[in-house]
């Protein structure tokens, strides 16, 4: 429960931190998570890294259902369907690029769940 609660606060911080401060934000919601998470620095990674992912997986869904319903305006079933596989390719890029990201927060976490031990 410790995993999932770290990496969902920090992805709180990252979501606040991230667009004024790039890298920093990144980093300092990874700390957050791995601080929260526990257990040493392997599982303070991985909450950093998932609190970077899981803003990848809400542009994904926010994409795929905004595109999806856009496309089902504009253009009835099959509008809606090209507009839900246009916003899974824009969320999986998204996804892609953002892995730069968790891989800063993982250092983050990394730290956070080694200052906890």
């Amino acid at each position: 429960m410790g995993l999932l609660l770290g990496a969902f606060v920090g992805f709180i911080v990252i979501a606040v931190l991230g667009t004024p401060l790039p890298v920093i934000g990144h980093l300092i919601g990874g700390f957050v998570a791995g601080l929260i998470a526990g257990g040493g620095m392997g599982r303070g990674a991985a909450a950093g890294f998932l609190a970077a992912i899981f803003g990848g997986i809400v542009i994904t869904i926010l994409a795929v259902l905004g595109l999806a319903v856009v496309g089902g305006i504009l253009g009835g079933i099959i509008g809606g369907l090209f507009g839900g596989i246009a916003g899974l390719v824009i969320g999986l890029a998204a996804i892609v690029l953002n892995l730069f990201g968790a891989i800063i927060a993982a250092i983050g976490g990394l730290i956070g769940g080694l200052v906890r031990r």
